[in-house]
């Protein structure tokens, strides 16, 4: 394969990486869901010292202890449109594509119960999902895909492959979770975050000649991964008007996906570390509360590793070796603020907006495509309403908007020369919640 070829390959395959990643990068905090749970969802995913549904596990374990004997059943409904471009490229490779995958139902769940007046025990269902992408278009034009051992002289996709081109990520974690009451001021938690993957990759097979392992890029079916990690908080109930909260969540350690560890950096995925505090000031009418949230995307090879890597030295770095080339992502703080309005007895209204740098390093060739075609929306916005049905039983709904973030910028240098990428996303979610006490 002549050192040009290479190039492109490389380039589409990497393009192709950020293009099919992209809906979990619109989520807000990267690839993680704006907010779980019925009171999370409502106020842009502010949680660390708010918010005391059976939701703990995905949040801050402590709020445990406040929460009482309470189950919780939800679903969001996820609906994201991804449109990306290439124009002006002068080659097969410009095009125009909207994923067909545009509408997901992720279920969640919780459960709480209090042992004695210190302990307390539940356990939380949860997931990130709407990360299925599938693009039917491919250039027309006959032996225009980069890997003709593999394709023939099938037209090739937009990626450099054959055929469709998919990604499909989800992951599910469960978390139970224990937590101590010290006094009337203080509480700790912790959560074992017990992790599930399943991954499909397809029409990628311009990967492969840049890969450590050529086999297992793409079209495998589906591959299933588990992991392990753990997640700590503290809740202080410091005063009649006021809470505070911290949590953090190490590394969750996921096993390689043997069927694709030659398509990302180090064969898995594993979930990063992160770390969360917040407050929330009462009184009778309203609680506002603000949250500071830390990412560490950079940590993960697979995230953290520059686009170049592998082009810079395709023999050393090959991709799927721990050094290749990931997303060149790096840690991300996130601020997000939510208002509780109680305005009666029965009705609470809520309101939350969320914001986070993008994800992306920089702009310049070693985040390549990557700034246009995985962006992350600056901005945030949701809204609902919990409405106590009985003295035991509450509604829960929710609308969330990840503001349109549209980009344009140029192509990858030295490779679609003149060229212009594109991308236009954004996200409407509806959240859906039933809760019981007793």
């Amino acid at each position: 394969m002549s050192r040009f070829k290479l190039c492109v390959t490389l380039a589409a395959s990497l393009l192709g990486s950020a293009l099919l990643l992209s809906p979990a990068a619109q989520a807000g905090g990267g690839y993680f869901v704006l907010g779980y749970g019925p009171y999370a969802g409502q106020v842009a995913g502010t949680s660390t010292a708010v918010g005391f549904d059976t939701f703990f596990g995905a949040s801050n374990p402590a709020k445990l202890s406040a929460v009482g004997d309470r189950v919780d059943l939800g679903v969001l409904l996820f609906a994201p449109y991804r449109r990306a471009t290439r124009s002006g490229s002068g080659t097969d490779y410009d095009f125009s594509s909207k994923s067909r995958n545009d509408f997901f139902v992720i279920p969640d769940g919780g459960y709480a119960s209090k042992i004695n007046e210190n302990w307390a025990w539940g356990v939380t269902v949860y997931a990130n999902g709407g990360l299925n992408t599938e693009y039917h278009e491919t250039t027309g034009v006959a032996g225009s895909n980069l890997n003709p051992a593999l394709c023939g002289d099938r037209p090739g996709n937009f990626l450099g492959g054959c055929g469709e081109v998919g990604f499909d990520l989800t992951q599910l974690i469960i978390a139970p979770t224990l937590s101590y009451r010290v006094d009337a001021v203080h509480s700790f938690g912790i959560s074992p975050l017990l992790a599930y993957q399943q991954l499909r990759v397809y029409g990628l097979q311009a990967f492969a000649p840049l890969s450590r392992f050529p086999d297992d890029v793409t079209n495998n079916g589906y591959e299933k991964a588990f992991g392990a990690g753990v997640r700590v908080g503290w809740l202080g109930q410091v005063r009649p008007w006021l809470d505070l909260g911290a949590a953090y969540s190490t590394r969750v350690y996921m096993e390689d996906f043997d069927e694709y560890r030659g398509l990302f950096a180090g064969g898995n995925f594993d979930i990063p570390a992160m770390f969360s505090l917040g407050l929330a000031l009462k009184d009778e009418n309203l609680t506002l509360a603000v949250d500071l949230q830390r990412i560490y995307f950079g940590s993960i090879p697979a995230l953290g590793n520059g686009v170049l890597d592998t082009l810079t030295d395709p023999q050393g770095k090959p991709l799927g070796s721990k050094n290749g080339s990931g997303f060149n992502w790096r840690n991300q703080t996130n601020y997000r603020v939510g208002l509780t309005w109680h305005t009666t007895p029965r009705l609470d209204l809520r309101a939350g907006f969320a914001y986070g740098r993008k994800t992306q390093a920089d702009d310049s060739a070693d985040t390549g495509g990557f700034s246009a075609l995985a962006p992350n929306p600056a901005l945030n916005m949701t809204a609902g309403f919990s409405y106590r049905w009985t003295q035991a039983t509450e509604l829960h709904a929710s609308y969330g908007r990840y503001m349109r973030g549209s980009y344009r910028g140029d192509s990858v240098p030295g490779i679609f020369p003149g060229g212009t990428d594109g991308v236009e996303p954004h996200v409407d979610t509806i959240y859906l919640g039933w809760s019981r006490r007793w």
